[in-house]
């Protein structure tokens, strides 16, 4: 097919890339129906506060904490199986939010089940898109997994974007979920269909802590920090305070869907070129702007210029979170083994998750109580710690790697 064309200079020809990313695709673009509503159904149906909101992303972030326990239950398993297995649980999480009563507790399980199946996949994505990656172009890997995973969001955004300017109520978002459930049974197909034996550590170890990945752990640390912030509350901003509507917040989405789908490619081939090191340091400088301003901009002008200052930092935000494959080829550079370094991104989805879960179920408390400018203050101090620890790693690729490569 004409379309995997794009990607040979980045994967091994005889890896399943083609398999993996239709899987990639589908699954993306369900999750792009599902967040173009979920912000919107959680506060106009559930009718959850700030304080529940932060209270349910604890509860969703949870999974992603526990993934180094869930992984190491199945340490014997390949790349592959265990990517098929978070398939199957996102199917049952998103079943569920179809059919369980709009109440709190029954939304939060759905929510945990889906969430655990997404985290699931989340890892064996990085690990797979590594592992079938030429020597050299792990960052293009990663910036095309990416670019991928916006295409198909960006596709559901829109559709949620302008469905909603015609539909509303309960049984609108339900009839979302259901598709979202459809398209997540066709991607689960297409990940059986993946036929590789990608091995997650020959060596038997259930758990993996290495001293010379230490920095990589406090870097994922300061960065789940971060984006939580954002990802929890940012949209929420927008809905509660600025009164944004479920098309306003999907064609958000959406436009920040088409820049991340444009500049992941970009952004991964800048990684290869100029190195992680300069890329870390970077991206989170400029998120002290955008910190500012989404946590002041209605401090500074009229409420209707606000909301337009904070949507537009809002897709700058999720602009330079593209930077986060950095970390993850910083440690595919410093592994010996690619077993290695699929243990390590694991482990360190749980690492970022230990503070993750704890910005989630605080943060809505400080907004309540110190208002939405200090969580966003916080946003962007935690934002320069991460850029101050990233600039004392040794940088032992990047250039020359990609010189090898082109």
């Amino acid at each position: 097919m004409k379309f995997f064309g794009t990607f040979k200079n980045a994967f091994k020809t005889e890896s399943p890339y083609k398999q993996f990313f239709l899987s990639i695709l589908v699954v993306a673009l369900s999750y792009g129906l599902y967040k173009g509503v979920i912000d919107n159904f959680l506060a106009e149906i559930v009718t959850m506060t700030e304080f529940d909101k932060g209270l349910s992303e604890f509860f969703r972030e949870l999974p992603g904490l526990l993934l180094v326990f869930i992984l190491a239950a199945f340490y014997t398993f390949s790349a592959e199986t265990i990517y098929k297995m978070g398939a199957v649980i996102m199917l049952a999480g998103m079943a569920m939010h179809a059919v369980v009563p709009a109440n709190k507790a029954m939304i939060i399980l759905a929510i945990i089940i889906y969430s655990l199946g997404d985290h699931i996949q989340l890892g064996m994505r990085t690990t797979l898109a590594l592992e079938y990656s030429k020597e050299g172009r792990s960052g293009r890997a990663l910036g095309w997994v990416s670019s991928m995973m916006q295409g198909g969001h960006l596709i559901g955004f829109v559709i949620i974007g302008v469905a909603f300017l015609f539909v509303s109520g309960v049984e609108a978002y339900r009839a979302v979920f259901m598709i979202s459930t459809v398209l997540l049974l066709v991607g689960m197909l297409f990940s059986l269909r993946i036929n590789g034996k990608s091995e997650t550590d020959k060596t038997n170890s259930r758990f993996y802590f290495r001293k010379k990945y230490t920095k990589y752990y406090f870097l994922e640390v300061f960065y789940g920090a971060r984006k939580q912030v954002f990802f929890t509350f940012g949209p929420y901003v927008l809905i509660l305070f600025y009164g944004a509507s479920t098309t306003v917040i999907s064609l958000l989405f959406a436009i920040s869907a088409v820049f991340s789908f444009v500049l992941s490619p970009m952004i991964g081939k800048l990684i290869d070129k100029i190195g992680y090191k300069k890329v870390m340091v970077g991206d989170t400088l400029i998120l002290v702007i955008v910190c500012f301003f989404y946590g002041f901009a209605h401090r500074i002008f009229p409420k209707d210029i606000a909301f337009v200052v904070c949507c537009a930092n809002y897709i700058l935000d999720s602009i330079i979170s593209l930077a986060s494959m950095a970390s993850n080829v910083y440690v595919h550079d410093l592994a010996d083994t690619p077993e290695e370094a699929r243990a390590t991104i694991s482990t360190g989805i749980s690492v970022n998750h230990l503070i993750t879960i704890f910005i989630a179920l605080f943060g809505g408390w400080i907004w309540t109580k110190l208002g939405m400018e200090t969580l966003f203050i916080l946003s962007a101090v935690l934002g320069l710690c991460n850029s101050a620890y990233a600039a004392t790693i040794k940088s032992h690729s990047g250039k020359s790697k990609a010189e090898k490569a082109s």
